[in-house]
């Protein structure tokens, strides 16, 4: 495991890149963007050398596309172009990126892709384990729950599901949209192994993200805050759909001094 300085200044900066690129494209999402950030930053810091990622919630790819040219995937040239013109670079994940593995659009696509590759791995004996990472908003989905079925029945303990459990989706609390509370015993009567976490907490992801789980698919709930790192932001409807302004931009950037 990365120091935690390490995964601050990492965080520190994908925060800023998603910030300042929102801003140039006049792009939504940020607030979805945010609450994922210290989640990808583990994972690619420690986990994804030989293992497979999914981001199944494609509408907050903006932290995704950062994190690939952080990690060299892409150059600074290409996330700049971001929301222009003949980019490669969708407003929603796309595998015409190096480095992404599905392209994802509307929520419930992923974690289907998911479970058939994790059940690939398992038919050819391979040690691949497959990480997709859902929205809360994506439980509303009828295929999230028939594939949680699948993935239990073929005892597929290769795959992780991670859930960004922000609480907002789209125009709405998710409370006020559709209730998934218990979601801990729901998941665990659908055959899963379950850890609950704080999904801004460095050692709690990187520990989760190493658990075992034998015979069952193993779904972490990573409680989190949508539009994290930038207070005016944080836990706001608002910033499922807006861009920051020059002024806003600049306030923000502060806060990551």
């Amino acid at each position: 495991m990365e120091s935690k300085k390490k995964y601050e200044v990492f965080s520190k900066y994908i925060r800023s890149k998603i910030l300042k690129i929102s801003n140039l494209a006049k792009s939504s999402h940020i607030g979805s963007s945010l609450s994922i950030t210290d989640i990808l930053v583990v994972l690619y810091k420690d986990i994804l050398k030989k293992n497979v990622f999914i981001l199944s919630k494609g509408h907050a790819c903006l932290a995704y596309y950062c994190v690939l040219q952080k990690m060299n995937y892409i150059s600074k040239k290409t996330l700049k172009s971001y929301g222009k013109n003949n980019t490669i670079l969708l407003s929603h994940v796309s595998h015409k990126v190096p480095g992404v593995e599905f392209s994802t659009g509307s929520l419930g696509h992923g974690l289907p892709y998911a479970v058939g590759r994790a059940l690939a791995e398992k038919i050819n004996k391979k040690n691949k384990k497959i990480y997709v990472l859902i929205s809360d908003g994506e439980l509303n989905e009828g295929t999230t729950w028939e594939s949680l079925l699948f993935a239990s029945f073929h005892k597929l303990d290769n795959l992780i599901v991670i859930i960004d459990y922000n609480k907002i989706q789209s125009l709405d609390y998710t409370k006020n949209v559709l209730q998934l509370e218990p979601l801990e015993k729901k998941l665990v009567s659908f055959g899963c192994n379950i850890k609950k976490i704080n999904g801004h907490n460095f050692s709690q992801i990187y520990k989760s993200l190493f658990f075992r789980s034998k015979g069952k698919p193993y779904v972490i709930i990573a409680d989190t805050t949508k539009g994290k790192g930038i207070k005016f932001m944080e836990n706001s409807i608002l910033w499922h759909y807006r861009s920051p302004s020059k002024d806003e931009l600049q306030k923000a950037l502060q806060v990551l001094k």
